[in-house]
This record gives C-alpha cells, sequence and structure tokens, in this order.
C-alpha cells in the first residue's frame, strides 16, 4: 500500500468544539460566580461554608437559570437577531419620520419639561433627594463628558476632577478655604467663576497632551484627576487639606434684586428640596439648550470629523488641537457648574468626596444613555442613578453591585449603542455589525497614538 493511498486519520470534534455549548458553559459559570458572589459569606474557621451554603439557598438555582436564560437570548438573537432588527426598524420608520418633524418635536420638548416641573412635586421626600443629591447633578456631569467623549471621541478619565475645581472654587470665592479671596462674592456669583476656573484647567490639561489619543490620553487624564485630588489634600494653607470644608459652610443660594429676596431652605423642612430641585432643573435646561446648538454648529461638526477620522479631518483643514481642547474646556464647564451646586447644597466636602471612581461613573452614565446624545446622556444619567436607590429596598447592600454589573453587562451585550444614540453612533454600530469601519468612538480610525 502507497503512502498515497495510506488511511487518514480523521480527528473528531471534541465535545467542547461546539460553540453552542461553549456560550451555555460560559453562561452558566456566569450564573455560578454570581451565586457565590451574592450567596453567603464564610468564615475563617470554616471558609468554605460560603460556598456550601449559597448552593443550598435557591437564590443559587436562580442565578444558574437566570444564566441558561441568557445563553438562550443570545442564540435567539444570533438566529433572529437580524430579523427581528429588520421589523423594528420597518415599524418605527414612521414614528421616526413623525419626530423629525419640528411641529411634533418642539412640543413634546415642552410636554417633557412641564412634567419635569410637577411630577416630582408628587414623590416623598426621600425620593425628592435622591433626585435632588443624586440624578440631578450626574445628569449635568453626563452632559459635560457627552462633549468630551460622544462629540469630540475623545477618553476622559479624570473628568471628575473639574467637579472638585467647581466646588473648592464655590467654597473660595465664598470665603470658607484658608486663602481667602481678593473679595467675597454671592454662592450665584460663584457659578461663572468656577465655570471660568474649570474651563482654564481645561486648557490646562488640554493644550499639552491633546496630542495624544485614544489609551495614551485617557492615561493622561487619568493622572490629572489623581493629581488634583492629590493638591487638595496635601494644600493645608489653600483647601485646608484632608479636613476640606467644614460642615454647613458655604452658603445656601440666595437671590436678591429687583425687590426679591429669598434664600434656598434647608433640605431638611417640608418641601425644602424642591426650591433645589428647579434651581438645577433651570441650569440643565440653559446647557442643554447651549449644547444642542453647539452641537449642530461649525464647532460640533469638527468634533465629529475629528471623533470619525482625525487624520483626514486634519487633511481636510480642521485643527485638531484646537478643537479638542475646546471640548475639554466647554465639557468642564458644566462639571464647573455641578461643583458649585454640589457645594452649596452639601455645605462639606473634602478631597475624598472626588475620587476617580466617579470618573468611571459618569463615563458609565454616558455610554450607557448612547454616547454623542444629549437625550441619552440625561437618559443614563437618571436610570443608572435611580436604580442603586430602587434596587438598596429589594436587596442587601453587599449584593448591589452584583445586580448592577448584570444590568449593565447585558446593556452592553444587546444593545450596546446605548438606550438613545445618536444616530451617527447608531449608523457606526450598524456598519461595523456589516463589517465595514469601526464602532467605537474612542478607538476611530486615526486613534493609534
Amino acid at each position: 500500500m502507497s503512502a498515497a493511498s495510506a488511511p487518514v486519520a480523521v480527528r473528531r470534534p471534541g465535545l467542547l468544539a461546539s460553540p453552542h455549548l461553549k456560550r451555555l458553559l460560559t453562561c452558566l459559570m456566569v450564573g455560578v460566580v454570581l451565586a457565590l458572589l451574592t450567596g453567603k459569606s464564610g468564615s475563617n474557621q470554616h471558609p468554605a461554608s460560603g460556598i456550601t451554603g449559597t448552593f443550598k439557598s435557591a437564590n443559587a438555582y436562580v442565578w444558574i437559570a437566570a444564566g441558561a436564560v441568557l445563553w438562550a437570548a443570545i442564540t435567539g438573537w444570533q438566529w433572529r437577531g437580524v430579523a427581528v432588527a429588520e421589523t423594528y426598524r420597518g415599524l418605527s420608520a414612521r414614528p421616526r419620520a413623525v419626530w423629525a418633524m419640528r411641529p411634533v418635536r418642539y412640543p413634546s420638548y415642552a410636554v417633557l419639561l412641564l412634567a419635569a416641573i410637577i411630577v416630582p412635586n408628587w414623590l416623598n421626600g426621600f425620593w425628592q433627594e435622591v433626585l435632588v443629591g443624586q440624578i440631578a447633578p450626574y445628569v449635568l456631569l453626563a452632559i459635560g463628558l457627552n462633549v468630551v467623549v460622544g462629540f469630540a471621541g475623545l477618553l476622559d478619565l479624570g473628568y471628575i476632577a473639574f467637579y472638585a475645581v467647581g466646588a473648592y472654587s464655590a467654597a473660595y470665592w465664598t470665603n470658607q478655604l484658608p486663602a481667602h479671596p481678593p473679595f467675597t462674592v454671592n454662592v450665584f456669583w460663584a457659578f461663572p467663576l468656577a465655570v471660568v476656573a474649570a474651563m482654564l484647567a481645561g486648557v490646562i490639561l488640554g493644550a499639552p497632551t491633546l496630542r495624544l489619543r485614544g489609551d495614551y490620553l485617557a492615561i493622561v487624564t487619568l493622572g490629572f484627576g489623581e493629581i488634583i485630588q492629590l493638591v487638595a489634600a496635601n494644600s493645608k494653607s489653600v483647601t485646608n487639606g484632608s479636613e476640606g470644608v467644614a460642615p454647613n459652610s458655604v452658603p445656601n443660594f440666595s437671590f436678591h434684586a429687583l425687590g426679591i429676596h429669598y434664600t434656598w431652605p434647608l433640605e431638611v423642612l417640608p418641601g425644602g428640596h424642591m426650591p433645589w430641585y428647579y434651581l438645577i432643573l433651570g441650569i440643565i435646561v440653559v446647557v442643554v439648550i447651549l449644547f444642542h446648538l453647539l452641537e449642530n454648529s461649525r464647532v460640533g461638526r469638527a468634533w465629529v470629523a475629528i471623533r470619525e477620522d482625525e487624520v483626514a479631518a486634519e487633511a481636510c483643514g480642521i485643527n485638531p488641537l484646537k478643537y479638542k481642547v475646546m471640548a475639554f474646556a466647554i465639557g468642564a464647564s458644566t462639571s464647573g457648574l455641578a461643583g458649585v451646586f454640589f457645594a452649596s447644597k452639601t455645605g462639606v466636602f473634602d478631597p475624598s468626596s472626588f475620587p476617580f471612581q466617579q470618573s468611571v461613573v459618569v463615563l458609565v452614565l454616558v455610554i450607557f444613555g448612547g454616547m454623542g446624545s444629549l437625550p441619552g446622556a440625561i437618559i443614563g444619567a437618571a436610570v443608572l442613578q435611580y436604580l442603586p436607590q430602587l434596587l438598596r429596598s429589594h436587596i442587601q447592600q453587599p449584593d448591589l453591585y452584583a445586580y448592577y454589573g448584570v444590568i449593565l453587562i447585558a446593556m452592553m451585550i444587546f444593545r450596546p449603542q446605548g438606550v438613545w444614540p445618536s444616530r451617527r453612533r447608531a449608523r457606526e454600530i450598524a456598519q461595523a455589525e456589516a463589517g465595514v469601519g469601526g464602532a467605537d468612538a474612542l478607538g476611530a480610525p486615526g486613534a493609534a497614538p
């Protein structure tokens, strides 16, 4: 028998060669890990008791079943996802066309604003506090970071530093820090001064570093955020160091003009949350209008061109460094506004109030809502800041972020473009799924250092 006619051994595929089986095992393993994370804790004497105790409870098998459901959903989407997407686009084409009409869209905005004014009055004190203290300030932060990440495509991991600049500016100009200002102002006048300080910080950060791109820029902005926190913690003669601002030292907002004298009340009083809510709602409305006009201006189009392909944008005559610095400065301005509001509302803060984790949280809000979309930034901040408060009333505190993480993972798997993406972002995702171009605005063509 010749070598050519020798039988060739056929290697049978192993049991784990099936992609569906691999996916099933992966999803079940995710369920097991989440069951262990949210299950009972062990002890030093009996470290394995947490594992055995976890699998004796029904909660573990609920998580494993959830993993199986996730596998079924992913598999079903792979088989019928294209058909479902086509059906959805067909059904939503008419509503999108109607929404694009200004006579429909602008009255809808007015109705939404009226609802935002009226509905919070029906909430109890706890949810009003959540709205004023947790949701509204992060809406401002998400709108500002959306300019940097969504419009210009720059990854900023030190964004919370501008929040700190705004807060310390309010304390400085109201004479509540060891460093005394040349003159003391009403805390309302701290708004424009804090905006200028935050924008100046954005320029200082952006001018020497924005020649970098992608991951390199992210590392530099991360370092900037850490530097601001360390400077605030160690500058005893300027910021009072780690002790920060004393309780109730930053005054409440007050208005004295045109014969009107009004001071925002303490929140512990009945109805004390609502004046603060209407103040920040007014700020948010003004910022959204200005940023909407900016998005559709020449500057906004330059940001989009830089985000999609910086090299091509520069070849077309756009100065990337100029517009990147503008994005950092303008995005920082809303963070400064939120910092002043935070300083006056809480009346007390210190450097530990501005950790790196908050920068990550704000970035998650923007991505979850939809990068490059103003409504998406608002929705992302509202949903993700509301969920932890809702979950706290139903689950234990140690388990909170496990559930929170599952929600984010599911969102990124089934709707990576976000809840309300911009039309450009949705188109990028569709083109990437079709194998044309890249969908990640943070790593678009030309994003190499």
